[in-house]
């Protein structure tokens, strides 16, 4: 289930600070296999509960980077948006996502450099009250004046 801001662009020239954008979807089991099929990151931690069960997490866990992909749907699909070109992307990994979890990517404006076209975001994922990542971005902004 995605629950999601419309997506299409905000131009530079339309931002400002404070302006956030969030998903929300549920990690799912198909969602970890997916993923694991794509990146080649088939971690038993990820893919077999009896092996996860003996882990530091007690059971399986979603991929890390998965969860942070939604960082990514929303930067490149809401704010800025289409157009938008990840230039650097720092995370802190907080605690695990399991599947069935649903999970909350938020991203909020924290600096804007209008003559460069660069944005800096704030970047967070929770599941409920519990913060699983959290970090910052730097993005080149789509322009009005390139259209």
């Amino acid at each position: 289930m995605l629950d999601n801001f419309p997506r299409g662009t905000i131009c530079i020239e339309d931002l400002e600070i404070g302006m956030t954008r969030h998903l929300r979807k549920e990690i799912d089991d198909e969602d970890i296999q997916l993923f694991a099929q794509v990146s080649t990151d088939c971690n038993p931690v990820h893919l077999d509960e009896e092996y996860a069960q003996d882990t530091i997490f007690g059971g399986r866990i979603a991929h890390g980077m998965l969860t942070a992909s939604l960082i990514s749907a929303v930067i490149g699909e809401q704010l800025p948006g289409h157009g938008t070109i990840y230039l650097k992307q720092s995370l802190t990994f907080m605690a695990p996502v399991r599947p069935g979890d649903m999970v909350e990517a938020r991203v909020t404006v924290r600096e804007i450099d209008y003559a460069k076209r660069r944005v800096t975001l704030d970047c967070a994922c929770t599941v409920g009250d519990t913060v699983v990542l959290k970090g910052d971005a730097l993005v080149l902004a789509p322009s009005k004046k390139f259209d």
